[in-house]
């Protein structure tokens, strides 16, 4: 017992000393970096060229092959479209292979092979590869580029472009770009109707015939293999691949503007306004700025705890996230700060965002947010040495990148040794604050008053207009002036006619629409039943399940979503009395005409149908082609656009046959497949317990 007691009484006086050497007023020293071995894959060249990288891994029976052809960038010209296009046609089939047996052989194997504009890969279990292997070089090298093929990739190309282009977000990304590097530079282009519809197929053969050889090519294979094998594997199926490398482009000059202007795109369906602040930048991952630029970004804007999200979405609760990103692209890069946010703080936002580009600029960074990015990138660089292909991936961006062969080894020394000095430094260097392009997409009537008065260093940022291709335009006109013998009635009236007439509507009671979307390759089923009198029953399913619900009797009702059962609020409920009209024009109480405003180009009548609801109605054909509600919960206010169009006949009445609603940066395109009139409605529909 005297000696337990003795040595416990050493130890306390041992604690009691050390805790009296350590200074707490001072930051604790960060520890040495870690030392990292990376192991290095086992490489070798064809005679063609096409450099082979193996990294063995035999933990799980497991193969992933990746080829990747490193051209310089190269611009599409009025062709932009051929990429898009040519990486759709990769894998439909081959010069020995159908599509169906190619997909059918594929699936039976339990594979994944696919095609990019310059790449493609595979993956499967390690005693398949081999014939995995000669599917993906087979699918590659052999492509079979057909009409008929190229004609249905050209109609689902253009459909996307179609949903795409009523997207603030799509719009903001590609005119942002285009606007960064401009439209003749590779990175700058983008695909449009008039540009998807002047390629042929004569263009995918000789874009692949130009681009597509093993003189820039990488073969990365990793997993359950040996590199002899690979090697076997690479000469019998890559080995007579014999191709000259496409000449070098030479790439436009990429300039910032001489000082920071606001560039405005006017997308009258917006409910959300997308913002991206940026200039380009040239900056390189071989470059010594390297690290500190990317702790730099990772406090400014890669984070949850980030300035740019801390203010705007914590602070100020204007959106769900803001971010930044800083490029390193061995041709041209940019930096850009990015969000969406409510129409009605797009000004305020802007603000916001130049705060708080300035404030690391002007401002050292605490020691306590820098400590944080450092262990962020450390947590992520140490998770990532887990997975085996690291050490192909680093391999490959060592060969492409003209990096020195211990860039990952020294990659944590290197960023350990930023400091608050370095990230003040290359944020001054690399954030051009006073020659920023400030690009907004958004709903012009609702913020381009505000955006028009945004100043920056006391003085108003000039505002240039263009449209969604990037053209420059004239400032758009919102809330023109009506007529003054455009009343509700005629409106109303007009619509009626444009459908089918009073005669025609004025017999049908109920109907029942059901419509179809894809979202991320489920299924949605909506279901709308409606009544004469004021009825409504509302549903959506995935994949066969009812994932929401909305019924009202006339009088109340309630909505459930996934299983919970919410009764209407007094506001849902004249929300659902205007909503729930099959016809609401045939009463024209309480509505009024508010205005002029352009909807898909086209000028329509603004109708206020009562304090939640607008409608719209094309000036020439009088029909509908938008209807926008506005909702307040928890706190917020938000506008829901629904758009209809494809009007096709049902029982001497016109529906719409498309029905595209938007929620935040969502939409949904709902194609009708089925409308009954006056059949499949009960009174059991609208039952409210």
């Amino acid at each position: 017992m005297k000696i337990k007691f003795i040595s416990i009484f050493i130890l306390f006086l041992v604690c009691i000393s050390t805790q009296a050497q350590i200074d707490r007023s001072k930051q604790p020293e960060p520890g040495p970096a870690p030392t990292i071995n990376l192991g290095k894959p086992d490489s070798f060249t064809l005679d063609n060229g096409l450099k082979v990288m193996v990294v063995e891994n035999h933990k799980l029976p497991r193969v992933r092959a990746s080829l990747l052809i490193d051209n310089e960038p190269h611009a599409q010209g009025t062709k932009q479209g051929v990429k898009a296009l040519y990486s759709a046609m990769m894998g439909t089939g081959t010069k020995s292979m159908s599509k169906d047996e190619f997909n059918k052989r594929v699936d039976f194997l339990g594979a994944n092979v696919g095609f990019g504009s310059e790449s493609a890969y595979a993956s499967s279990l390690s005693k398949f590869f081999p014939e995995v292997m000669q599917l993906m070089a087979d699918g590659f090298l052999n492509p079979k580029f057909e009409e008929q093929e190229f004609k249905d990739q050209k109609d689902k190309l253009l459909e996307s472009l179609k949903f795409g282009e009523k997207s603030a977000s799509y719009i903001a990304s590609n005119i942002s770009s285009a606007l960064a590097y401009g439209k003749d530079h590779p990175y700058g282009e983008f695909e449009t109707e008039e540009s998807v519809n002047s390629v042929s197929l004569e263009d995918i053969r000789n874009y692949y015939n130009t681009y597509i050889s093993p003189a820039n090519a990488y073969l990365v294979v990793v997993g359950d293999v040996t590199a002899s094998e690979v090697k076997k594997l690479a000469k019998e199926h890559f080995g007579d691949w014999k191709k000259p490398a496409p000449k070098a482009s030479n790439l436009p000059e990429v300039k910032n503007v001489a000082t920071t202007e606001i560039n405005f795109i006017d997308v009258p369906n917006a409910v959300q306004s997308e913002l991206r602040v940026q200039n380009t930048i040239d900056l390189k991952i071989s470059d010594d700025d390297y690290f500190p630029v990317v702790v730099a970004n990772q406090i400014l804007g890669g984070s949850f705890g980030s300035y740019l999200n801390m203010n705007l979405r914590e602070e100020h609760g204007y959106t769900y996230g803001a971010r930044s990103s800083t490029g390193a692209d061995k041709y041209a890069s940019r930096f850009v700060a990015s969000t969406s946010v409510r129409n009605a703080v797009t000004d305020s936002a802007v603000v916001e965002i130049l705060k708080e580009i300035n404030r690391i600029k002007t401002e050292k960074v605490s020691q306590e947010d820098l400590e944080k990015a450092k262990a962020k990138f450390a947590g992520n660089f140490v998770l990532n040495l887990e997975d085996p292909s690291t050490i192909a991936d680093y391999a490959l961006n060592i060969e492409t990148n003209d990096l020195p062969q211990d860039f990952y080894e020294n990659y944590l020394k290197r960023i350990n040794a930023v400091t608050p000095e370095d990230i003040q430094r290359v944020a001054n260097k690399y954030y051009k604050t006073d020659k920023l392009r400030i690009v907004i997409a958004g709903k012009g009537s609702e913020v381009l008053e505000g955006v028009e008065n945004i100043t920056y260093k006391g003085q108003k940022l000039p505002v240039k207009y263009y449209d969604k291709y990037g053209n420059k335009v004239d400032k758009p006109e919102f809330n023109k002036e009506v007529d003054p013998s455009v009343t509700v009635e005629k409106v109303f009236g007009d619509y009626i006619k444009a459908i089918g007439g009073k005669e025609a509507v004025k017999d049908i009671e109920s109907v029942l629409i059901k419509a179809n979307a894809t979202i991320q390759g489920m299924n949605l089923e909506l279901e709308i039943k409606r009544t004469s009198e004021g009825k409504l029953a509302q549903s959506v399913a995935m994949n066969g399940n009812v994932m929401s619900k909305q019924v009202f009797n006339g009088e109340s009702g309630y909505a459930m979503v996934q299983g919970q059962k919410m009764p209407y609020t007094e506001e849902q409920i004249k929300m659902a009395q205007a909503d729930a009209q099959a016809f609401p024009e045939l009463n024209t109480e309480g509505s009024k005409v508010e205005g002029v405003e352009q909807v898909n180009g086209k000028d329509t009548y603004v109708v206020s149908m009562n304090e939640n609801t607008k409608a719209y109605y094309d000036m020439e054909s009088g029909l509908k082609v938008q209807s926008v509600k506005t909702m307040s919960q928890a706190g917020q206010t938000m506008t829901i656009p629904t758009m209809y169009s494809d009007y096709r006949e049902v029982e001497g009445v016109k529906f719409p046959f498309m029905i595209a609603q938007s929620m935040g940066p969502q939409t949904f395109e709902f194609e009708v497949s089925e409308v009954l009139v006056n059949e499949g409605v009960s009174e059991e529909d609208f039952v409210v317990e």
